[in-house]
Order: C-alpha cells, then structure tokens, then sequence
C-alpha cells in the first residue's frame, strides 16, 4: 500500500466509496494482530477504515480489492485504497477487543468441527438430523463444553438417552476436542478465498477434522 493512498479520511456521508470490484466478488477481509495470529472476519468497509486511519501494520494475501474515494480539492487526485485479503492491525486497533483463542459453543460450529458425521453411527447427516450431544450427561453433571460434546443423528441421541456411551454400548467413533481460533474462522465464512485458507490451515491444531 502506498503511502498517499492511506491519507484518504474514514468514510462517511461526506464520501462515497466506489469499488472496483463487483459486490458478489467482495470478500470478507481477514484480520490479525502484529504477531500474525488470526482475529476476526471483517467488512471491505472496515478494512478501508483500518487503512485511512493507518492501522494496517502490514497486509499479505494474494487476492487485492481496490476502492475509489472522491477528488482531492488540493491536488484534484482521486483518491484510491487497494486493501488485501489478509491485513495485520496494530495493536491500539485491537486493544477495545477481547481476543478469544476459543470460539463460542453453538450447534453449527459443532456441526462443522465433526463434519457433519454422527459420531455413534458413523453416518453424514443434514444439519436438521444432527443434535448436539453431551458425552457425559448433563443430568450426571457433564458441562456443555467442547470436550463433553460431540455431534449425534438424532435416532443416536434418543437411543443413548440420559447415558453414557459406555452404559449405552455405543462407542464414540470420534474424539471431541476444542477448535481454535484459525479453525472457527474457516468453519464460520462460507466465501472464504484460496489464500486465506492457505494462512488459516497452517494454524489448525493438529487433531482438527480440517486437515
């Protein structure tokens, strides 16, 4: 990014982003802190953000997206940002933030880290056949937690009931385990591009289903 191109003032009602890029071709930018550690999806509009305001420390990525502001009424210059895919923010960017190394808990990203594959009956199921099941039960005082969960078909969970697998005889075909911040990036953008994959996957714990 050239130095000009960040002089550019946040966005506003006062300006009007153009982009070059077509809107079905605008992915989500991905964002780091300095160190290179993934933090969070966001907007082109808050990447030209991170860049007007020069709180982009350094960019990677392959994939660029270029944005044009309005005409300079000093030098009669058309401002431009190009922003990368993948952008590091410096530090102050982050600090209002609370960096989270383990995603929340929810159904979906259950769903995903085991592939949508029940893990009594070894079988892939729709979303809609698939029930979020507690290895040890939470009547028995098992806690709703990534290392007690595991994705189960419903006929599994009702045939397993209030047990666990040991007292139902069902053998758990798949180990749980607690994704990372790299992996719930992956699980949780559907467009995600090539490059951002590639720098995601080499921060996947080593037992993640991803790999």
């Amino acid at each position: 990014m050239r130095p000009s191109e960040r002089r550019l003032p946040p966005p506003g009602p006062e300006l009007q982003i153009v982009a070059s890029t077509p809107p079905a071709r605008r992915p989500l930018i991905l964002t780091l802190d300095t160190q290179g550690q993934p933090h969070r999806w966001v907007t082109w509009q808050h990447a030209i953000f991170y860049y007007s305001r020069n709180m982009v420390a350094w960019d990677a990525g392959e994939a660029c997206f270029t944005f044009h502001g309005g005409i300079s009424r000093k030098t009669g210059l058309r401002s431009v940002i190009t922003a990368n895919s993948i952008i590091a923010i410096k530090g102050r960017a982050l600090s209002s933030r609370t960096l989270r190394q383990i995603p929340p808990l929810t159904n979906r990203e259950l769903f995903h880290r085991d592939r949508h594959i029940c893990a009594y009956c070894g079988r892939e199921h729709l979303p809609v056949r698939l029930t979020r099941d507690h290895i040890r039960p939470v009547s028995h005082g098992g806690a709703d937690t990534w290392m007690n969960v595991v994705t189960a078909c419903r006929n599994c969970n009702q045939r397993k009931g209030a047990n666990t697998p040991e007292q139902a005889s069902m053998m758990l075909l798949y180990a749980p385990y607690v994704p990372n911040k790299a992996e719930y990036l992956i699980l949780s953008n559907r467009s995600i591009l090539a490059d951002q994959m590639d720098f995601l996957a080499h921060h996947l714990p080593s037992q993640s289903r991803l790999r």
